[in-house]
């Protein structure tokens, strides 16, 4: 399906990616025929609930799915390459080298017995063919380069010395060390106060711009996606039921759950005294129901959608929607 027209050879290019996990004799499915493409440069938003399938998208892409689950069927071709399907050691070649990840909790993503300094300088032994003196010296730069004005200090520092937001700039260091050209973000701001989450989304912002660097961002709010991104895809238990820009999206958003996610934002930001909150939850994995996976939570539920999945209907080459409401 046409998603964008901005590059005939996108970098990133998922097509029907399912990845489940099998227990005992019960199949359940965590990521369910995701059709995405991302762009050189572009900063995509990938949103959600807890437990709608955003993380377990990311990590089929760089085929760090944990067992029992695997990736089931479907393509991620990255620079004209399937991920899905290359040897295991080209695989290794490419994670923390051309696509690189940053977590949501920085103290359980950095080890606690290495220096900081130490931890950067792994990867850039793993994947170049640097110096021990070239090494120190580009750590010494990717740190200055996210904002520490002390940067050799910080390199013989431990993560239990640093701050949350300290620790946050560290993971992006080791991100942009070799000069991705993908970069995955998972939910990264999520437990900064306000101010340390707005220096570390301009950081990301300008790293970007600054090396044409494409990010795939993973988030429940929102407002960092308004003002980040320029499309964005709505899941919700393991399917994208939306894609749209993000102008369109705030201003006509279509799908059921999508307008009901506008809604709620909208109404903090009146500061209204009863917030519209979606009713109920995302479905467990265990639990999913029959037909569209989001009608026991909708106000437009029809018979149909109770027994059939929703086929996507293209409304644009840059929108389309999984939903009945649009089927004509």
């Amino acid at each position: 399906m046409t998603e964008e027209n901005t590059s005939t050879h996108p970098l990133l290019n998922i097509d029907d990616l399912t990845t489940s996990f099998f227990i005992d004799s019960s199949i359940f499915r965590a990521v369910d025929s995701v059709n995405l493409t991302l762009h050189r440069g572009e900063i995509f938003g990938l949103v959600g609930e807890s437990g709608s399938g955003k993380t377990m998208t990311a990590l089929s892409i760089l085929r760090l799915v944990p067992p029992p689950g695997r990736i089931e069927r479907g393509k991620v071709i990255f620079e004209g390459r399937d991920l899905v399907r290359i040897p295991a050691k080209e695989m290794q070649k490419i994670r923390g080298n051309k696509i690189s990840m940053i977590f949501q909790e920085p103290m359980t993503s950095l080890n606690p017995v290495f220096k900081i300094g130490d931890q950067i300088a792994e990867i850039l032994e793993t994947h170049t063919e640097f110096s021990k003196k070239e090494i120190k010296e580009r750590t010494i730069e990717l740190l200055m380069r996210v904002g520490f004005n002390e940067a050799e200090k910080r390199y013989i520092q431990y993560p239990h010395q640093l701050s949350g937001g300290q620790r946050q700039r560290i993971l992006i260091a080791m991100a942009i060390a070799c000069n991705p050209s993908l970069v995955i973000a998972d939910e990264p701001t999520t437990a900064l106060d306000v101010a340390t989450q707005s220096l570390i989304l301009s950081l990301l912002q300008n790293l970007m711009v600054e090396h044409r660097t494409a990010m795939l961002f993973i988030t429940h709010n929102l407002n960092v996606i308004k003002q980040l991104a320029r499309r964005i895809g709505i899941m919700y238990a393991g399917r994208i039921m939306e894609l749209n820009s993000v102008n369109d999206f705030f201003t006509d958003p279509l799908h059921p759950y999508s307008k009901g996610l506008v809604e709620s934002i909208i109404g903090l930001e009146r500061n209204e005294r009863r917030l519209k909150a979606i009713p109920g939850s995302v479905p467990r994995l265990s639990e999913l129901p029959r037909g569209c996976k989001f009608h026991p939570r909708c106000a437009f539920v029809m018979e149909i959608c109770k027994t059939r999945e929703p086929p996507v209907t293209q409304i644009t080459n840059e929108k389309w929607v999984r939903c009945y409401l649009y089927r004509n």
